[in-house]
């Protein structure tokens, strides 16, 4: 039960937010605080479980600024200030002009960032689509959720750079189907998250792999002094960065679906943030309760959810896909590998779990 008190502080804040929010709108605006952060937890649950996956190798000092330092940029960097700037980017406005928008033309500011929506989609998908792509394509990963498809899928994937050959494929193809007058911003925001992906992953594995180099890799740890070594800081920075990205691009999905709900810009900042923080306690609570080690195809799941919300990204820079049909999907597929990880541990009670453990390092 200790591990449940990650969720404690998530809880109060909560209380709080509705506190907030009842005080300054009342009722109604109390409850579109907590169906907003419903909604972020239903959009993002899969990221808890990809997060939990990359935390697991981290030292604890950076699984805390995770939580910490990390859910400040969560709450105020990707769910208040980029979308601010990314309309002023896109319709071409200074930052003070859209924070006016944003404070007292809400209705102005939710059109302009739909506006903006089509460049969203075509980065963050990309970006999501190829954390799904290396990870089904890995011929080197042993354990498999749906093995006749990754199987096929891991023989696929021994063509070097094969992800970016897929990326880029339905990048055009998307470019190709878009308007006349988003083509252009679709193939150069799609492109800008296939560089950023290339960019953070492989500085991330090339500081994680001289790590593995360094003789005394496996005792990082902080100085006598209590301050972070240069070989801790390297050891985890680009890693976090990496899972800032990824989570601006699961936020992005939720907060043009706010607008939905709410066209306070405020109310909208603070239900997401409430369900952002809650996914981070999830994130910590998965890795301190070791449930990536007990349920063997939960990671499978989630990246298969990756998967299916890269691709309705990608596909809504043409259709428009319900939040509420992204949200299930999502919640679905972990579901689905919960449901087959509880069925495999009983089909086989003679295996321990050494053998989820593999699944955590591949």
């Amino acid at each position: 039960m200790t591990h449940f008190r990650q969720f404690w502080f998530a809880g109060v804040l909560t209380l709080a937010a509705l506190v907030v929010a009842f005080a300054f709108g009342g009722p109604q605006t109390a409850l579109i605080v907590l169906i907003l952060s419903v909604l972020e937890v239903s959009l993002s649950f899969d990221n808890a479980v990809v997060n939990a996956r990359i935390l697991n190798r981290m030292h604890p000092i950076w699984q805390q600024l995770f939580l910490t330092v990390g859910i400040i940029i969560a709450v105020f960097g990707m769910r208040l200030v980029l979308p601010i700037i990314i309309v002023a980017v896109t319709a071409n406005l200074s930052i003070p002009d859209v924070i006016d928008l944003a404070l007292n033309d809400a209705t102005t500011y939710g059109e302009k960032l739909a506006e903006s929506e089509v460049a969203i989609y075509a980065f963050g998908g990309t970006f999501l689509l190829m954390i799904f792509l290396d990870f089904v394509l890995d011929p080197e990963r042993e354990v498999l959720w749906l093995k006749p498809i990754e199987l096929a899928l891991q023989k696929v994937g021994k063509l070097d750079q094969f992800s970016v050959v897929i990326a880029l494929a339905g990048l055009y193809l998307m470019h190709a189907l878009a308007p006349e007058e988003d083509s252009l911003t679709v193939f150069v925001a799609g492109v800008a998250g296939l560089i950023t992906y290339l960019l953070v992953s492989g500085l991330d594995s090339l500081f994680e792999a001289s790590m593995e180099e360094d003789d005394d890799s496996e005792t990082v740890d902080l100085a006598p002094n209590g301050k972070m070594t240069m070989e801790l800081f390297k050891a985890g920075v680009f890693t976090f960065l990496y899972l800032e990205v990824l989570d601006a691009s699961f936020s992005f999905d939720g907060v043009i679906g706010a607008f939905a709900i709410s066209d306070e810009v405020l109310v909208i900042a603070l239900g997401l943030g409430v369900g952002a923080f809650w996914i981070r306690s999830l994130t910590i609570f998965l890795v301190r309760a070791g449930t990536l080690n007990e349920y063997l195809y939960l990671e499978h799941g989630a990246m298969w959810a990756i998967g299916a919300l890269a691709g309705i990204m990608l596909a809504s820079v043409h259709y428009h896909v319900p939040e509420v049909v992204t949200g299930l999907i999502g919640v679905g597929f972990i579901g689905l590998a919960v449901v087959s990880s509880v069925a495999h541990k009983k089909r086989h009670p003679e295996e321990d779990d050494d053998v989820a453990t593999v699944a955590s390092t591949h």
